[in-house]
């Protein structure tokens, strides 16, 4: 699907797009939605971090002043940690469509144990990759190199995964000087090109359509989603931008697809999917969470329903 007729499509279909949104577990809750309403396209998966403490939501956008805790990071160790994630990836897997796809997004707190768990909850042959995602908020004084990066897994839930390569999201533009030197051949229509000759095929580039993204995102900002100033902005501890999501959205899935946040948080996943057109489901465990993603997705005009 081209990024013209996605965007028509999404247009066409946001007035249809429906969502349902949940305080619980996800371990009893996703596979009753799967159930009830059948099999989801795309997971993202956004647990806690096994960081440690307990996090609270800021009350109101610009306001400094903690609000009612959200939820606690606290596990007792990386076996407990698994232990809670480990079913629920189960779960998860048990409710996707064949074609469908669980990002599974972490830091390096659990991302490598978790990495081995999952390989053998989905099979080895079903991972798909990793994002390595760049949150841009720099570097910590450490005893050594200071980690500014969390990485999202990706797993197939069957032998084919659907992925739109041909999304614009999944595009950047060219490096400066590499439109300076390559690019100077115009089209008919002034656009800028360049062609590559490999045997016997020519190959023609177009400037404006960008290179394809690579496994390193570092152009979605984490201060897109905690900065005041940007409507985006909930207040919700550790929230995530919308344009990561909206890049895996688009990537794994299409308009009248089901889009499901197990662990919702402020709704980010829930907001892009809605605005893209998607079918979308959320649960959280906690109060505050489910508070806060369901005046979000009301403010951007989506009123998620509770069916269970």
């Amino acid at each position: 699907m081209t990024p013209r007729s996605e965007a028509s499509a999404s247009a066409a279909s946001r007035n249809r797009a429906q969502g349902v949104l949940l305080e619980g577990d996800c371990l009893s809750l996703v596979p009753l939605l799967a159930e009830r309403s059948g099999p989801f396209d795309l997971a993202y998966l956004d647990p806690p971090f096994n960081a440690g403490g307990l996090r609270s939501a800021r009350q109101g956008r610009g306001s400094r002043t903690r609000g009612a805790p959200a939820y606690r990071d606290v596990w007792g160790g990386i076996d407990a940690f698994l232990a809670m994630l480990g079913p629920r990836l189960a779960a998860l897997r048990d409710s996707m469509r064949s074609t469908g796809s669980v990002w599974l997004h972490l830091d390096h707190r659990t991302v490598h144990e978790a990495k081995v768990m999952a390989d053998r909850l989905f099979g080895p042959s079903h991972f798909r990759g990793e994002v390595i995602w760049v949150p841009g908020n720099g570097a910590r004084k450490r005893k050594g190199p200071s980690v500014t990066h969390q990485t999202i897994l990706i797993y197939a839930c069957g032998r084919e995964m659907l992925w739109n390569a041909g999304d614009l999201a999944l595009r950047e533009p060219y490096a400066e000087t590499s439109l300076r030197m390559h690019f100077r051949n115009r089209d008919p229509s002034g656009r800028p090109y360049r062609e590559r000759r490999i045997g016997d095929r020519v190959y023609r580039y177009y400037a404006d359509v960008g290179r394809r993204v690579g496994s390193v995102w570092a152009d979605c900002p984490a201060m897109r989603a905690n900065t005041p100033l940007v409507p985006e902005t909930t207040g919700y501890p550790t929230q995530k931008p919308e344009s990561l999501l909206e890049r895996i959205v688009r990537a794994a899935s299409r308009p009248g697809d089901r889009v499901l946040d197990p662990m919702c948080g402020s709704g980010t996943t829930l907001v892009v999917a809605a605005r893209l057109g998607r079918n979308y489901a959320g649960v959280d465990t906690s109060h505050v969470a489910c508070s806060v993603a369901s005046k979000r997705l009301m403010r951007a005009g989506h009123t998620p329903t509770r069916i269970l």
